[in-house]
């Protein structure tokens, strides 16, 4: 059975309160939408097709396959000017593009149709901001940074962070 998860393609947030009190909120909304469409067949078609060239149980092979798939084939593109726009993955995919708050629904959800546990990590790189968000997920007792716009590897992450936040999935 598919899941078809929230009815929108796409959830303005215009409610969403200011500061960290808003980050932990947005961070809720993509938590729930991951969960969702998690289930969504077409999606773990296209994990499992992305794949499907790894030796079975290569799950650091998998890890880097899906993260170049949404960090080279989704397209970043920023909101809409001062709205925070969050959309579903079947609508990312068919926009082919997405910020980093789309770019990491995507690759978090596709991971988790695949049975690789994810988490968000909202970052800042001053005190009590918040500017980017990113996937984690965990190999054995390591969780292992994903960064979706940015032309690095798995395993990378920025420098100088002074603010996290994060909301397991």
């Amino acid at each position: 059975m598919q899941l078809q998860g929230p009815t929108p393609t796409r959830a303005l947030l215009a409610k969403i309160p200011s500061g960290t009190a808003g980050v932990k909120e947005t961070l809720r909304i993509m938590r729930d939408l991951v969960r969702a469409y998690k289930k969504n067949v077409p999606i773990r078609e296209l994990a499992v097709r992305l794949v499907r060239g790894r030796n079975q149980k290569d799950w650091a092979g998998e890890i880097r396959s899906l993260q170049s798939f949404v960090r080279d084939r989704i397209r970043y593109v920023k909101d809409i000017n001062g709205v925070e726009t969050l959309h579903t993955p079947p609508k990312i995919l068919a926009q082919k593009s997405g910020d980093c708050d789309d770019k990491s629904i995507l690759l978090a959800t596709m991971l988790e149709s695949i049975g690789h546990p994810t988490r968000f990590i909202a970052i800042g790189l001053f005190p009590g901001s918040f500017s980017h968000v990113l996937v984690e997920t965990k190999i054995g007792n390591r969780w292992i940074p994903l960064e979706t716009t940015e032309p690095v590897n798995a395993g990378w992450y920025p420098a100088n962070v002074a603010n996290r936040m994060i909301v397991h999935n």
